[in-house]
C-alpha cells in the first residue's frame, strides 16, 4: 500500500509504535500496589509517613489529622506536658505552614527541641521558580534524595489552582507526555505530596496571589498508582488544611482499582480521566496502560463512580495534529461522554522535546471538535494553554533540567 493511500489513523499508529518509550519492569511495580489496595478507602498514613529520608522519624506532614492528633497527644502525655500542646503543634502544621519546630514559638524551647528529635517536617528545597507572562508559576522542587518534582500555580480571576505531583517520574510511558518519557523513579510519600501544597501556599501568600482555592492531581505521575500516599494526602488536604473536597480533583489515565476506591470514599472529590482517544486501538498506542485496563473496563468504573458519588466526571482530550483529531472520532467521543455523563476538556497539545515533530491541532480543528461535540449534546470547553513560555506542561521543566545535568 502506498503511503499516501493509508488511512490517517493507520499511518499514525505506525509512527507511534516507532517512538514509544521502553518501560522497565520495575516501572509497573506500583500497579501491583494499586490492585492490592482496590478496597482500601483510606490506607493508614503512618507507614508512609515513616518512609522518606531514612532517619526513622515520622514525617508529621504525612499523617492524617486523626493520626497526627493521637501521635502528638501521646508524645506530650509521655512527657508530662498538658494536652493542649498537641493542639498548638497541629495549628502550626495545618494553619501556619511551619517549616520547622523552631518556628513554634508558643511552645517552650525545650519541647521544640524534643519534637525535632522525635519527628520531621519534611520540606522540599526550591530548585527553580519560573513565572510566565500569563501569571502561571512553576516550581521545581528538590526532594531529600535529590529527586525533582514539579508543581504549578495557575491564577485566574476567580481562583488559584495548584497542580501537584504524586510520583517522581511516571511508569506509564504515555507518548505525548514529557514525564512519561523520563521514566519512573519512585513513589512520593503523603508528606511529600502535602509539602508541595504548603510550600506553594507560602509562596503565593507572600506575593499576594491569594489563597489556593483548588487542587488538581495532574502533575508528574499517575496518582491512582500511588494509593498508599495519594489517598491519605486527600484526607490531609481536605481535613487538615480545609481545602473543600469538591475543589480537589484527581486525574487518572484509567487505573480502575483506584477509581473504585475513590468511589467508596465519603468525600466529594472530583475525578478526571485522561482519555485522549475514544477508541481502544488508538488509545493503546497513546497510553500503554490501555492494555491493562481496557477502555470498556475504565468506562464501567467511571459509570459506577458517577452513580455512587453523583459527581460529574471530566474527560481530558489532548489534541495532537494528525494523530487524534480526525473528525471521524467525534461520534465515539460523544458517545463515551454521554454514557458517562461527562464534561469534555479539549486541550491543545503542549510540545515536548521528545516529540519534536508533533504539533497541537490547528485552532480551526479544535473549534470544529468543540462545535460537533456540542451538536451531539456534550458539554465541552477548550482549555486555554497556560505557561508555555516556562515549560509549564507536566514534566517539561524537570526534563529540561535533567537534560542540562546529564549533558
Amino acid at each position: 500500500m502506498e503511503e499516501e493511500a493509508k488511512p490517517p489513523l493507520l499511518r499514525n499508529r505506525a509512527k507511534l509504535v516507532s517512538v514509544r518509550p521502553r518501560l522497565k519492569q520495575r516501572d509497573f511495580a506500583c500497579f501491583r500496589t494499586a490492585r492490592e489496595n482496590e478496597h482500601a478507602v483510606t490506607p493508614p498514613g503512618t507507614a508512609m509517613a515513616r518512609k522518606g529520608n531514612g532517619d526513622g522519624r515520622p514525617d508529621l506532614l504525612g499523617l492524617v489529622p486523626a493520626e497526627l492528633r493521637e501521635v502528638l497527644r501521646r508524645h506530650f502525655h509521655e512527657r508530662g506536658q498538658p494536652e493542649f500542646r498537641a493542639g498548638q503543634v497541629e495549628r502550626w502544621v495545618f494553619h501556619n505552614d511551619a517549616r520547622g519546630f523552631g518556628e513554634m514559638n508558643d511552645l517552650p524551647l525545650g519541647e521544640r527541641d524534643v519534637l525535632g528529635a522525635a519527628f520531621r517536617l519534611e520540606e522540599p528545597a526550591t530548585a527553580s521558580v519560573s513565572v510566565s507572562r500569563d501569571g502561571t508559576v512553576k516550581h521545581l522542587w528538590r526532594l531529600w534524595d535529590g529527586e525533582l518534582v514539579e508543581s504549578v500555580l495557575i491564577p485566574t480571576r476567580s481562583r488559584l489552582t495548584l497542580c501537584i505531583s504524586s510520583q517522581a517520574g511516571c511508569p506509564l510511558g504515555c507518548t505525548f507526555c514529557a514525564t512519561g518519557w523520563s521514566g519512573f523513579r519512585r513513589q512520593l510519600t503523603a508528606g511529600e505530596i502535602v509539602a508541595q501544597f504548603r510550600a506553594s501556599r507560602r509562596w503565593a501568600r507572600r506575593r499576594d496571589m491569594g489563597e489556593i482555592s483548588n487542587i488538581v492531581f495532574m502533575g508528574m505521575g499517575e496518582p491512582l498508582a500511588n494509593p498508599r500516599a495519594v489517598l491519605p494526602s486527600l484526607t490531609i488536604l481536605n481535613g487538615g488544611y480545609r481545602v473543600g473536597a469538591r475543589r480537589i480533583t484527581v486525574s487518572t489515565v484509567g487505573v480502575v482499582p483506584g477509581i473504585r476506591s475513590l468511589a467508596e470514599r465519603p468525600e466529594q472529590f472530583g475525578l478526571a480521566l485522561s482519555l485522549h482517544a475514544p477508541e481502544s486501538g488508538l488509545r493503546r498506542e497513546l497510553i500503554p496502560l490501555e492494555k491493562r485496563y481496557p477502555l470498556a473496563e475504565v468506562k464501567a468504573a467511571l459509570e459506577r463512580f458517577r452513580r455512587v458519588r453523583g459527581r460529574r466526571i471530566t474527560l481530558e482530550y489532548t489534541m495532537i495534529r494528525g494523530l487524534n483529531d480526525d473528525l471521524a472520532l467525534i461520534p465515539a467521543l460523544a458517545g463515551f461522554a454521554r454514557d458517562t455523563r461527562a464534561f469534555v476538556n479539549l486541550i491543545p497539545f503542549n510540545p515536548i522535546p521528545y516529540q519534536p515533530e508533533w504539533r497541537p491541532s490547528a485552532p480551526g480543528r479544535v473549534q470544529a471538535f468543540r462545535r460537533k461535540l456540542e451538536e451531539s449534546g456534550v458539554a465541552v470547553m477548550v482549555r486555554e494553554p497556560r505557561g508555555r513560555d516556562i515549560d509549564a506542561a507536566c514534566g517539561q521543566l524537570r526534563a529540561s533540567r535533567l537534560a542540562v545535568l546529564t549533558g
